[in-house]
């Protein structure tokens, strides 16, 4: 017995902690908290698209003033994309090649504000 919860425990620490939480955007993304604002993930195609919005709501904030990049990495290959604002609340980049299924793609925000923060979204 006392072997078994040896065991398990030490599984436990060897095992790599999820320390992300995802909620489900407003448009059906992956969300996270970033920088004092919540940042959803929308990818099509070669598109890599940031909604932004007040934390923990679905009310929209301007990207006016925003500066982003996002660094993608799927297998062996990365890439980072400049982020620019897009309509009211978006940052959007265009990558080289489609954005594959198990890419981890890692965004660097800075609002306008001044705040900054680094947020990691496996797709």
């Amino acid at each position: 017995m006392r072997f078994a919860f040896l065991l398990i425990a030490a599984l436990s620490f060897a095992m790599p902690a999820f320390a992300e939480d995802y909620e489900k955007g407003p448009n059906g993304g992956l969300m996270l908290d970033v920088a004092g604002i919540d940042a959803e993930l929308m990818t099509s195609g070669n598109t890599v698209t940031f909604n932004i919005f007040v934390p923990n709501t679905p009310k929209p904030v301007s990207t006016k003033g925003y500066t982003g990049a996002a660094l993608i990495v799927s297998g062996g290959s990365r890439e980072t994309l400049t982020l620019a604002p897009q309509g009211e609340n978006s940052l959007k980049g265009e990558a080289k090649n489609p954005i594959a299924a198990g890419a981890t793609i890692t965004l660097t925000i800075k609002t306008a504000e001044g705040k900054s923060g680094q947020a990691k979204f496996k797709k």
